[in-house]
C-alpha cells in the first residue's frame, strides 16, 4: 500500500463487538494479503436484526461502505427476476424456443453443430440455466485478445449486440442445446445467453431494459443507488462509483462497463435486493420463484460451481467449514470480485466487492472465510 490502511464501518453496524473486530480484521486482511487496492463488504443476518458493513483501502482513497460499485455478473440476478416477472404475468413461457420471439436475423444461424443449425431448439429456460451450449463472446476469438484478456490487462473495449451475435456465430458451439426433462444437463457458463435473455424481454414487453428495471424492481424497492452506467443514479446524490484495479493499478474501463449490460450499485441496496427476492415480493405468486433452484447442474467451465437459473450454488465442505457440516452459498458472483449470496443453513446475507479485473476466485475464499468467524 502507498498509504496507511483506512476502514471505514458503517455507522449502523449491529453485531457483537467482537464480531465486529473479526469481521474488521478479515476485512482487512482481504486488501493487505491479496494485493487488492480496497474492498467493501456487508454481511446481514436475515431478519435484519444483526448486520455489519465496511470499506477499507488506502487512506484519502478508501470507498465508504454506502460507496457504489460496477456488480458485473452479479446483474444476472436481476435479469433472471425480470424473466420469471414475464413468466408469471404471460409475456413469455420458459419452456418457449427463442426464435419465437426474436427475428431470424438476430438468432438465425447462432447455434451450428454438425452441420445442423440447433437454433430453433434453445428455450428461454436454456439461456437462464447455461444448458444451450453457445459460447461466450468473452472467451477466445479467432483473431485478437479475448474480452476476459482484455479485462485482465485493464485494456478497454466497446462492443454491440450486434457484435455478440456475430462473434457468436463464428464460435463453435460447445453442445447441442440439453434435454430439460433428463435428470442432468450439460451446463457452460455463456454470458451471451443472458445477453439475448434482456433483448426477449424487451422485445415481449415493449419496454428498455432500464425502464424494466425501474418499474419492475429498483422503483418498487426503492433501490436509489442502483443503475445502469451511462445513465444517472435515481438519486442524484449517489457518490461516484469505486474504480476498478487490477492489484494496485487503477483502470479505466467505461465502454467495457458500458457494453456489458450491468449494474452500478451498493453492498445496501443488494442486500435489499436480495432479500426481497428470497421473500417473494417481486412475484404475485411465491411459486414463480421455484425455477430459480430447481435444478443444480455443474458447469463445465467452472466446476466449482453449479447452476440453477441465474443462480451460482457454491457448496462449504467440512474441509472448508473446519471440520463442522457443510453450507451452501446460493447467488451470485461477478468477474471482477463481486458476490451477491445467501446462505440458506445460517440465514445469512452476504455482498461485496474487491473491484479486481481479475478477482473472480476471491469472492468464495472470503465468504468461506467469513461464514467460519460468524460460526465460531
Amino acid at each position: 500500500m502507498t498509504s496507511p490502511l483506512a476502514t471505514i464501518p458503517a455507522h449502523d453496524n449491529h453485531v457483537p463487538g467482537d464480531v465486529g473486530a473479526r469481521l474488521t480484521g478479515l476485512l482487512e486482511s482481504l486488501v493487505t494479503r491479496h494485493g487488492a487496492h480496497h474492498a467493501n463488504v456487508a454481511v446481514r443476518s436475515g431478519d435484519g436484526r444483526l448486520r455489519w458493513s465496511a470499506a477499507s483501502g488506502p487512506g484519502g482513497h478508501a470507498p465508504r461502505p454506502e460507496t457504489p460499485f460496477f456488480v458485473a455478473s452479479v446483474t444476472k440476478r436481476f435479469i433472471v427476476t425480470l424473466v420469471l416477472q414475464a413468466h408469471e404475468r404471460g409475456e413469455l413461457d420458459l419452456a418457449a424456443p427463442i426464435d419465437g420471439y426474436l427475428p431470424a436475423e438476430t438468432v438465425g444461424g447462432l447455434h451450428v453443430l454438425g452441420g445442423v443449425d440447433r437454433t430453433s431448439a434453445i428455450t428461454v429456460r436454456h439461456l437462464a440455466s447455461h444448458t444451450s451450449g453457445l459460447p461466450d463472446h468473452f472467451e477466445k476469438r479467432g483473431e485478437g485478445p479475448s474480452l476476459y484478456e482484455c479485462l485482465a490487462a485493464g485494456q478497454d473495449v466497446a462492443w454491440t449486440f450486434e457484435d455478440t451475435m456475430r462473434i457468436t456465430r463464428e464460435q463453435r458451439p460447445h453442445f447441442a442445446p440439453q434435454d430439460l426433462t433428463a435428470a442432468r444437463q450439460k451446463a457452460r457458463y455463456s454470458d451471451t445467453g443472458f445477453q439475448l435473455l434482456i433483448r426477449i424481454v424487451e422485445t415481449v414487453t415493449g419496454r428498455s431494459f432500464a425502464e424494466l428495471l425501474t418499474e419492475r424492481i429498483l422503483g418498487p424497492l426503492g433501490l436509489t443507488h442502483t443503475w445502469l452506467p451511462g445513465r444517472l443514479p435515481p438519486d442524484p446524490a449517489t457518490a461516484e462509483p469505486s474504480p476498478l484495479h487490477a492489484k494496485r493499478r487503477r483502470v479505466e474501463l467505461t465502454s467495457m462497463i458500458e457494453s456489458s449490460n450491468d449494474l452500478f450499485s451498493t453492498t445496501g441496496d443488494l442486500l435489499t435486493f436480495q432479500r426481497a427476492l428470497l421473500g417473494g415480493e417481486l412475484f404475485d405468486d411465491p411459486r414463480s420463484l421455484e425455477p430459480l433452484t430447481e435444478r443444480r447442474n455443474r458447469l463445465r467451465n467452472i466446476p466449482v460451481l453449479r447452476y440453477g437459473l441465474g443462480t451460482m450454488f457454491f457448496t462449504l465442505g467440512r474441509l472448508m467449514s473446519a471440520g463442522r457440516r457443510p453450507v451452501t452459498l446460493v447467488g451470485h458472483s461477478g468477474v471482477t470480485g463481486t458476490w451477491l449470496f445467501h446462505c440458506p443453513e445460517l440465514d445469512l446475507h452476504l455482498a461485496g466487492t474487491v473491484d479486481q479485473t481479475g478477482g473472480q476466485a476471491v469472492p468464495f475464499r472470503f465468504m468461506a472465510r467469513c461464514l467460519h468467524l460468524w460460526r465460531t
